[in-house]
């Protein structure tokens, strides 16, 4: 229990005829100072009840409240104030973590309900930039949160594995194209490919009917055209893995634009049987004027579906498929009408559980107040940002501890983790500057600080010999052990609230403030000093490491132990 639920429960058990233990809890308030207590208690909601004054009431609560968790309870004017005993109160928190270890935290509110994450979703032939970098980590570690709360995870990456495009870059392989040079470079080769067939088609338009017709022959299911279309997405794939590794994110399905081109025509069979299907300039939408928003475009008027006929049958796919408890869209804020018209024209369909279907939105990354690009004008490759992030930490690494074993896993597992903690510490709505400089800083509220400083524990741990028994003294007084205790007490409680804001930065600015507690802590406390408390302090610094650790796995971190 925190301590908000303790200072309730003793409060209830006197004045439980009057108020529920709800009420109780709403009532509570953190006081601004702890000299005015941990947790304090206006009795003015009482002053009817009892036809008292609230000054009164305080003083006679204070009379009948049991005082075994705290160290006193003062009444100053209508408040009761309580200061938690905090050598009981730390020795209840070390034991559960001792006992939970990374359970600690855990919950069954999910009831192994499915939540497929549509997340990451880069384009086929494309490179992967710094702007699919959030939909990435923000779905990967929401998908981490979930699971943490008892539900399952599908994570999915919705590949952009269909269009005219295809059609351009068959023509483009076929003219200036080789199979030596698409294996040797997949990505950089298909795009030079990609931009050579625009540069010629601005004088040579006939390229373009060519493109159409090559992609026709692709969705015929021409031999050819799918042949090379598979290829090209095989080899994309292989590079987009490379970048999916060294970021530690793994994909439960790869169903991307291209899964879902025989499973369109039901959702538009199913929207002229509902006679939700009107024409408008040759083309067939869905009127959305009851919810306040521009018509749908299901078909347009040559009988080309579009992205929204789709995604209503990936939808509906994934309902079927995984019957799912929520289902969530990690895409960016512009795309926000869009999953509003998506979700009406479900509810048109009579499909209820719409409502459990979350657009996840983020906002940008910037350099400089500008939206991501290098001097040229062109996209900045995430690749390029993590190799920068890696042979960063390396020098620093090298500096700070030259004989370090490990010295290149520990690297990359510093400069990747950097890059991915700075994006997951803001919050995602919020648009973010990058500089490679303050990402990989050991200093400041910064991933690599947070590595160090579980590594310190660490550490601490292994200096003193460290071993776990279950016969302890585990409890502490003094203020700054206060502060850290209380930060893992409230830590349940912080893991609900980041699974139902889908908001990683509570997580990260947790880890943050824990590290901080913990190295002031450090800085003001031998730990290893030999006396009656020594254990205490040993399972406070476990404590520590133990939450570090999976405050950095759901944010989809690595947690090193020497540094």
């Amino acid at each position: 229990m925190n301590n908000k639920e303790i200072v309730a429960k003793a409060i209830f058990d006197v004045v439980k005829d009057d108020l529920s233990l709800e009420q109780v809890q709403q009532l509570l308030e953190n006081p601004k100072s702890t000299d005015h207590g941990d947790v304090a208690f206006p009795a003015f909601s009482l002053a009817k009840v009892y036809r008292k004054a609230p000054q009164q009431i305080a003083a006679d609560l204070a009379g009948k409240i049991d005082g075994a968790n705290f160290e006193k309870i003062e009444v100053v004017g209508p408040y009761l104030n309580f200061f938690m005993s905090k050598g009981m109160i730390s020795a209840n928190v070390l034991q559960t973590v001792m006992e939970q270890k990374s359970h600690f935290g855990d919950s069954t509110v999910g009831n192994h309900g499915k939540v497929p994450i549509d997340l990451s979703s880069p384009n086929i032939a494309k490179p992967i930039s710094m702007g699919h970098l959030r939909s990435t980590v923000i779905g990967n570690s929401i998908g981490f949160i979930l699971e943490k709360i008892g539900y399952e995870p599908v994570r999915i990456n919705h590949l952009g594995d269909w269009g005219t495009q295809f059609g351009k870059l068959i023509v483009a392989y076929k003219k200036w194209g080789s199979e030596a040079a698409v294996k040797e470079n997949p990505i950089t080769e298909l795009l030079r490919l990609y931009v050579e067939f625009h540069e010629v088609a601005e004088t040579e338009t006939e390229l373009n009917d060519e493109a159409r017709a090559w992609f026709k022959r692709l969705e015929e299911d021409d031999q050819e055209a799918i042949g090379l279309w598979q290829w090209f997405r095989e080899e994309s794939l292989k590079e987009f893995n490379k970048i999916y590794d060294m970021l530690g994110v793994s994909f439960d399905s790869l169903n991307g634009e291209a899964f879902y081109n025989d499973k369109m025509s039901e959702i538009t069979d199913m929207l002229e049987e509902k006679h939700l299907l009107s024409e408008s300039e040759g083309a067939e939408i869905v009127d959305l004027s009851a919810y306040d928003l521009n018509p749908a475009l299901i078909r347009k008027s040559d009988g080309a579906t579009l992205y929204i006929t789709r995604d209503l049958a990936a939808a509906l796919y994934r309902k079927r498929t995984y019957d799912f408890a929520k289902s969530i869209y990690v895409v960016g804020n512009e795309q926000s009408y869009h999953f509003k018209q998506l979700k009406a024209v479900l509810k048109e369909m009579g499909f209820d559980w719409q409502d459990e279907m979350t657009h996840v939105p983020f906002g940008l990354i910037t350099q400089g107040g500008k939206k991501l690009s290098t001097r040229k004008g062109k996209i900045v490759l995430l690749e390029e940002v993590l190799n920068e992030a890696i042979d960063s930490a390396r020098e620093q690494i090298s500096e700070k501890n030259p004989d370090l074993e490990n010295k290149e896993e520990v690297a990359k597992q510093v400069g990747v983790g950097a890059v991915v903690f700075h994006d997951l510490k803001n919050d995602r709505l919020n648009n973010f500057d990058f500089t490679l400089e303050e990402v990989v800083r050991f200093e400041g509220e910064t991933g690599p600080y947070v590595q160090y400083t579980h590594a310190r524990a660490m550490s601490i741990l292994q200096k003193a010999g460290y071993e776990e028994n279950a016969a302890k003294n585990l409890q502490l007084n003094d203020e700054e052990s206060w502060e850290i205790i209380k930060l893992i007490q409230k830590y349940p409680e912080t893991i609900l609230l980041a699974a139902e804001k889908y908001e990683p930065s509570v997580i990260a600015k947790h880890a943050i403030k824990l590290a901080q507690a913990f190295n002031k802590y450090y800085a003001h406390t031998k730990i290893l000093v030999d006396d009656e408390q020594k254990e205490a302090r040993l399972a406070l610094v476990h404590a520590v490491a133990i939450l570090l650790k999976e405050d950095l796995r759901l944010l989809g971190v690595q947690a090193p132990n020497k540094m």
